[in-house]
């Protein structure tokens, strides 16, 4: 104990120290524009409003220092494709949010840090300090104001390396869209061909068709709720104090996960893929972490994008927010005690319940709450009890978080922000070597204690490598 509260200590001055070089910085701000406007309007969709204008910071860490001005001229050129990004958000009279294409532009900061890169990973987080490489991430002031809806922070490190922060605004596009757009900057940087993506957001929108079938309505993601629910909810979540931990599951470890699953499945003909064994092993060890009552229910929910729903009917170049989630749960006790393939089963069909029918179902839904103005009032089914019954998992371990290559080789590093609820997120590992890196958002005490070398051989039970602090 004593070992470990000094490492605390040490982690704590490392941050202040941090935060004084930091602070010490020169800093060069520029607006970058594509340099041409149609000056279209485009009313954002039930998909977009859900996340409010929020930013979604993206961190990655490069060996080699960026060349800042050649990333601006790339930049420019990408922002030809994607005119949201470099335009405003708007409030419609129906209280829904459109962005003006307007080319108001993008801004750029460029900073120079007298400290150097250090070995960042799962188990060396630069969460601490990414706020102060990124700053600036409030909702607030962004409606009908001239903030820029992507903000994009370059540090430049002693002795080389860079770390680049992306702050996006969710209320234009999910991960999926971000990660599409890093994408076609960096072949446009690296001189590469890339196809522009669809901004249709009325196509989308035209693919809502309330369900039939009343399982089908029971089945959606979301609800609407009074003001007042609404805000005590949302306060009940934001005054929840979360921490996050960190570990890497190798290949061979995942390989073995799955293995079990699908040798412990009820049928034969049952199938569950990687992810699924992990997101079964990671259910149940926490269900077994916290320890409820036998009856008491787990809940899982399941982060998806509705594209793979809604199949050739949205184009594939679609690009916004597109993201459903379905829920499932188990009795604590059966969670605790079932086979890790007959969990992984339930992980399965929850994906597979984000059918094309709930999906249309869902955007008639939110269509309908955006027409009568109170989109505000929308939030997920299990959002009143996301801190004590419910866990959420966002899977991005298809992502391109390791092929982000400006002009200096690929990220060694990427580091994903610590959220508001308790979340499970899946990342892929910096070799690509076919490993997931997990961060495991929790509340306070459950992190604490899924950080003590006991929890830490329980989730990784089934690797034949020592398990470290």
């Amino acid at each position: 104990m004593a070992s470990k509260n000094s490492a605390r200590r040490t982690a704590k001055k490392d941050v202040r120290a941090f935060r004084t070089v930091v602070d010490s910085r020169v800093e060069q701000v520029h607006t970058v524009r594509a340099g041409t406007a149609d000056g279209r309007r485009i009313r954002l969709t039930g998909y977009d409003l859900l996340t409010g204008p929020w930013y979604t910071p993206l961190t990655f860490f490069y060996r080699e220092t960026l060349d800042g001005a050649a990333l601006r001229d790339s930049l420019a050129r990408t922002l030809r494709g994607y005119p949201l990004l470099a335009g405003r958000l708007e409030r419609d009279a129906d209280g829904g949010l459109s962005v003006l294409c307007n080319d108001a532009g993008v801004r750029f900061t460029e900073a120079s840090c007298p400290e150097p890169m250090r070995d960042y990973g799962h188990g060396l987080r630069a969460e601490p300090v990414i706020g102060e490489l990124l700053r600036e991430v409030s909702a607030f002031g962004v409606v009908g104001r001239d903030t820029p809806l992507l903000k994009i922070r370059l540090t430049r490190m002693r002795g080389g390396g860079s770390i680049l922060g992306v702050l996006i605004n969710h209320s234009v596009a999910d991960g999926a869209s971000s990660l599409s757009f890093l994408e076609s900057w960096s072949r446009e940087h690296l001189g590469l061909e890339w196809e522009p993506p669809s901004h249709a957001r009325e196509i989308l929108d035209a693919l809502g068709r309330p369900a039939v079938d009343p399982a089908r309505r029971d089945a959606r993601a979301f609800i609407g709720v009074g003001r007042v629910r609404h805000l005590t909810t949302t306060l009940r979540v934001g005054v929840k104090k979360l921490a996050t931990v960190t570990t890497r599951f190798g290949p061979s470890e995942l390989a073995a996960l799955k293995a079990e699953a699908q040798g412990t499945l009820a049928s034969p003909d049952d199938w569950v893929s990687t992810n699924d064994a992990l997101t079964a092993h990671l259910w149940q060890t926490l269900g077994q972490l916290r320890g409820r009552p036998a009856e008491a229910p787990e809940w899982l929910g399941l982060i998806a994008g509705a594209r793979n729903g809604l199949g050739d009917s949205l184009p594939a170049s679609y690009w916004g927010n597109c993201v459903s989630n379905s829920w499932t749960s188990l009795a604590a006790a059966e969670l605790r005690e079932a086979p890790l393939g007959s969990v992984a089963h339930v992980v399965r069909r929850c994906l597979e319940s984000n059918t094309e029918d709930k999906i249309r179902d869902e955007i008639a839904f939110l269509n309908s709450y955006r027409r009568k103005g109170v989109s505000r009032h929308v939030m997920s089914v299990r959002a009143p009890d996301v801190s004590t019954t419910s866990l959420s998992v966002n899977n991005w371990s298809r992502f391109p978080m390791y092929r982000i290559d400006l002009g200096a080789g690929r990220p060694f590093w990427y580091e994903f922000p610590d959220l508001p609820v308790p979340t499970v997120h899946i990342a892929p590992t910096p070799e690509e070597d076919g490993g997931r890196d997990v961060y495991l958002c929790l509340p306070v005490a459950d992190a604490v204690l899924a950080d003590t070398p006991p929890w830490r051989e329980r989730l990784h039970s089934r690797s034949s490598a020592r398990v470290g602090s």
